[in-house]
């Protein structure tokens, strides 16, 4: 177990708040692993940098010898959690949060260490609890003080209706960490209600209340609002690699330095500092600095190789306005009716989605060897090769197959 002061300093980088700081330092000074729990729900399929704040002290704390429990909500994802909303969410079927859980659970690996983490859904204990058990649960909690929370308050001011399974929503994330016996919990800033919630819980079960971490919120790429797929501001883990690097490429100077405080692995504090102060004085130019994070993000989550590819096509492309020299003819296997442009994009790695490439099409950014396409009805057959071209930086050279 790393010594504990300098387990501390490496667990307090970028933490927004520690609530009940001094408890844990006391328990880092045990030696036990700590039991680290992080709640997501379900809601949506792709993760983004948003989300990897969070994954990121998750994994600082596996590196510390720590037992990390990312807990899937496919429970309380079927509720939809209020926080910050100003009407009651629509829940989401089953189906959905399943199908959604199924993807959250492999890309959380591209952070967090496979082997040390421990996954588990919280319909484990709800699932199989008695409404009565759950009315025992709602009794631990008054309305008065559900109407202490900002988002609650604000709607009943404005006598905005709020259903009364919305405030199950906290008690429910709270019971997950008496059912975990978490030592410790993390969460966004905006989630520190429902974190002290799981505090006064643990005690009333008898357990020692966890220590509540929140982290910032971080801002998207257009460096105002939070990071948010409806919002277009958002680098998806998922997206194919010069996707990622060229986003991060574009955000502001002065996001930058945030986005190395929560994001980086690689680059210490001090390091950032001196970069910063490299920059502000004019010895160090801030592309360099905004081109060595970029690379540590592609790494991170599609490996070496195609960040030092993505380095090459942002210089060859971007920066030099021309095709990739090395851009090898990719096998795309079709069936013999053929593949529509928008699913072909998408297997050519170009677009995440079919949904998006549908969106480029209309957006007249989407070329076949130099040629502007919006017929998204459009369909390649097995035998052609083409040169497609999404955006102004987006290059795939493709050789259709028949497939089987």
């Amino acid at each position: 177990m790393t010594e504990h002061r300098d387990a501390l300093a490496l667990i307090q980088r970028g933490a927004d708040e520690i609530i009940k700081l001094e408890d844990l330092a006391a328990r880092l000074k045990l030696g036990r692993p700590l039991r680290v729990k992080a709640g997501f729900d379900p809601t949506a399929p792709d993760l983004h940098l948003g989300h990897t704040v969070l994954l990121n002290k998750m994994r600082q704390f596996q590196e510390l010898g720590h037992q990390v429990i990312f807990l899937i909500g496919d429970f309380t994802g079927m509720i939809g959690d209020p926080t910050g909303k100003n009407a009651t969410r629509k829940p989401l079927t089953r189906e959905d949060v399943l199908a959604n859980a199924a993807t959250y659970a492999e890309q959380v690996y591209k952070v967090l260490d496979r082997e040390r983490t421990e996954v588990r859904f919280n319909s484990e204990w709800f699932g199989p609890m008695p409404a009565a058990d759950l009315i025992r649960l709602a009794a631990q909690h008054t309305v008065a003080r559900m109407l202490e929370r900002d988002d609650f308050a604000k709607r009943y001011r404005a006598e905005q209706p709020i259903a009364i399974h919305e405030f199950l929503y906290p008690l429910v994330q709270g019971y997950d960490s008496v059912a975990l016996r978490a030592d410790v919990e993390l969460g966004g800033t905006d989630q520190k209600f429902n974190l002290l919630v799981g505090r006064q819980l643990q005690e009333h079960y008898g357990q020692p209340p966890q220590i509540v971490l929140t982290m910032p919120l971080l801002e998207g790429t257009d460096g105002v609002h939070k990071m948010s797929k409806s919002l277009g501001n958002y680098i998806g883990i998922n997206e194919p690699p010069n996707e990622i690097f060229g986003k991060v490429m574009r955000i502001s100077d002065a996001l930058m330095w945030r986005y190395y405080e929560l994001l980086s692995f690689e680059a210490t504090l001090d390091e950032v500092a001196r970069m910063r102060s490299d920059v502000e004085s004019g010895r160090a130019n801030p592309r360099d600095c905004k081109m060595r994070l970029a690379r540590e993000l592609v790494a991170r989550f599609h490996g070496a190789a195609a960040a030092e590819a993505a380095v090459r096509y942002w210089h060859e492309v971007v920066q030099g306005g021309g095709v990739p020299q090395d851009l090898a003819v990719q096998d795309i296997a079709v069936p013999a009716e053929g593949m529509r442009i928008g699913a072909l994009l998408k297997a050519a790695g170009l677009a995440p989605s079919t949904s998006e490439a549908m969106r480029k099409l209309a957006e007249r950014a989407v070329r076949v060897d130099g040629e502007v396409v919006t017929d998204r009805e459009r369909v390649f057959r097995p035998g052609a090769e083409c040169l497609l071209q999404l955006g102004k930086r987006g290059y795939a050279r493709v050789r259709l197959t028949a497939a089987g």
